[in-house]
């Protein structure tokens, strides 16, 4: 072989496609020397003069001390009760007493009344859920004519009984 003869190639870039590519390629690395370039000097804005701010005269404003909400006091319940009365004169040594249903009250025994008049007697029963059914009895013995009381509960009720 003769000698060799060196050929340089020169290798050109053309320009880059008018269409997007369809992948994207990593930027390849070339120093740019940076040019200063000089920024263009901005436009005149005409400004026009800022609206005057309303005036607005306030109300003279003043600070009330808060306001201590009174204390709620809990309100007492007071017990509901039945109260029985009956106005008859069963004479001097005698007890009227009383029998049924209810709390407190037995047909088999009789519960005391409490005279508060010469002809009246009393007696107050506790709550409950249903109206008191009962009878009254002289000495817890005789028995009062007629079908039996019923009185709902709360309730007062002044009876006059037969004997």
């Amino acid at each position: 072989m003769s000698a060799s003869k060196k050929t340089t190639t020169k290798s050109t870039k053309s320009p880059a496609p008018a269409t997007k590519p369809a992948a994207k390629k990593a930027p390849a690395t070339t120093k740019v020397k940076a040019v200063p370039v000089a920024a263009p000097a901005p436009a005149p804005v005409a400004k026009a003069a800022p609206a005057p701010a309303p005036v607005v005269k306030a109300a003279a404003v003043t600070k009330a001390a808060p306001v201590a909400l009174p204390a709620v006091k809990p309100v007492a319940s007071s017990p509901v009760v039945t109260t029985i009365s009956a106005r008859i004169d069963i004479g001097f040594g005698n007890t009227l007493y009383l029998r049924g249903e209810g709390p407190g009250l037995s047909w088999d025994r009789g519960v005391a009344m409490e005279c508060v008049a010469d002809d009246l007697w009393r007696i107050t029963l506790a709550e409950s859920a249903r109206a008191y059914t009962f009878k009254f009895l002289v000495n817890d013995l005789s028995w009062s004519v007629g079908p039996d009381y019923s009185v709902a509960c709360g309730a007062s009720v002044t009876l006059t009984p037969e004997f």
